[in-house]
């Protein structure tokens, strides 16, 4: 069975780092476009960073441009997101999600998604 999970999340104080893990079993990583998105409470889930299958395409949503980065390692059957100076208004609940096509991650529309970790940026 196909699954995902996150780990890595917790509280930080703002400028601070935090580095998330999207662990995949069940399937081969290999084969998916995988994506971080975040949900805030009151807000809707947003599509934040996705990685194309070969780490060729990458694509980030405005706000986090220059603090956040999108890796993986196929091998390992792991994606990453590395977060750096991070802000209050990043605090959300962080999902990976695995989709077949690049353009359906960054549409916010992936088909399988894990449980989420959260984020919390507060002094």
């Amino acid at each position: 069975q196909l699954q995902l999970v996150e780990s890595g999340g917790g509280l930080v104080q703002p400028g601070g780092s935090l580095r998330l893990s999207c662990a995949a079993s069940g399937f081969t990583l290999d084969d998916y476009t995988i994506g971080w998105f975040r949900q805030a409470p009151g807000k809707e889930r947003e599509v934040i960073s996705c990685i194309s299958t070969t780490s060729r395409s990458a694509y980030y949503t405005d706000s986090v441009k220059g603090r956040f980065t999108i890796s993986r390692d196929n091998a390992a059957n792991t994606v990453f997101l590395q977060m750096n100076g991070l802000k209050p208004e990043d605090t959300a609940v962080y999902y990976c999600a695995a989709t077949r096509l690049f353009s359906v991650c960054v549409a916010n529309k992936s088909a399988y998604w894990g449980q989420g970790t959260q984020v919390t940026v507060s002094s």
